[in-house]
Parts: structure tokens; sequence; C-alpha cells
């Protein structure tokens, strides 16, 4: 069993010998920014970055950010208490790509650490990814979904809905379909009993 400080750690060395700039966590209370009062997500110190306002220092970057979910679109203040895995705070592991690499690379680097460093069972992992929006003209991200198959057998690759596997800095602006990786880590009978699969989200 690894402690939180051994994760943190092990994320970034794994990052670090792929080539990216580790980079500290940024103070989880928001200045120079009146659209945000904490720190909510990763991304969040590299909003001028992505928005293109700065041309990014490091093309690589991975961080362990610190995040407060109390407020805005990202609130998870009504789950703390309902469940064992909502808190108020949280760190957020994240390796970031300013114009260098794209979903192959972060999904086999995901894959990687997990099952080659953090010694999880592929069998108990599912992936989701977006499974489009006609209303919108948004198609299935099948790109992702053919780059998790390496990896996944098809029951595995689970579609989500726009609320689940579609990313958004806000109402306007950068966005666009996203993966998320699940851990089914219920016993052996409760997995006969319902495929993991039917799980997620």
């Amino acid at each position: 069993m690894l402690t939180a400080k051994q994760i943190r750690e092990s994320y970034k060395e794994f990052f670090r010998g792929k080539g990216h700039q580790i980079v500290p966590s940024a103070p989880m209370v928001v200045k120079d920014d009146p659209t945000l009062m904490f720190t909510n997500a990763g991304m969040n110190q590299f909003k001028d970055i992505i928005l293109g306002n700065v041309a990014p220092k490091y093309r690589r970057v991975a961080d362990s950010q610190k995040c407060l979910r109390v407020s805005g679109k990202h609130n998870d203040l009504e789950e703390v208490g309902m469940d064992t895995y909502h808190h108020t705070m949280f760190e957020m592991l994240g390796n970031w790509s300013f114009g260098d690499y794209f979903k192959k690379e972060a999904i086999d680097w995901a894959w990687e650490y997990l099952v080659d460093v953090l010694k999880l069972d592929p069998a108990n992992l599912y992936a989701t990814v977006f499974e489009g929006s006609e209303a919108e003209g948004l198609g299935r991200d099948d790109e992702a979904a053919s780059i998790w198959e390496r990896h996944l057998p098809q029951d595995h690759i689970i579609n989500g809905n726009k609320h689940d596997n579609f990313w958004e800095m806000g109402d306007t602006g950068p966005c666009g379909p996203c993966s998320e990786i699940h851990i089914d880590l219920r016993s052996e009978e409760e997995k006969a009993k319902i495929p993991g699969r039917e799980l997620v989200n």
C-alpha cells in the first residue's frame, strides 16, 4: 500500500522521465483573476497559456495541484460527507502538453503509470470516451476509443455523455472531449453480480 506522498512523488518522477518540467502547486486562493475565488482545478495556473494570452515557458509540465472545490462550476461541497471520496480539499495530479503531444501519448502514459508503476490490475480498469452530441453536431471521440483499444477490451471502453466526458473551462472558451479512467475496487462476489461497466458514471 502506497502513501499519498509516495503516489505524488512517483507520479512526478514518472512524468519527469517523460520530459516534463515539474512545477509547484499554485496557491489555493487565486489572485489577479476576478473569475476565480479559489483554485478548483489543476489547469487554473495554466489558464493564460490555454487561452493563448501568454506563451508557455515549458512545452511539457507536470504538477500536484492543491484544489478547493467549494464554489462555482466544480462545487463538491454538497457531496462532502456523503461518500468516502468527496472532500473540500484535494490534490489533482496533472500532466500538461502545450502544443507538444496529444491523446496517444496522454493515454499511453496514463496506462503505463497505472499498470506498470502503480501495479493496478488491468482487469479492474475502465475508460470512458465522449459519446458525441448530435444536437450540437459533435461526433464520438473515436480517436481516443481506438487508442484505448490497444490497452482495454471493448467492453471496458464506455461512452460517456457531455456532462461526464466533455471538458469546458467555462460557458465559452477552450473545450473538448475527455477520457476518464475508473477502477473497480469491489469484491469478486460483487463483481459477479453487477459488471463494473454498469456502474461507471
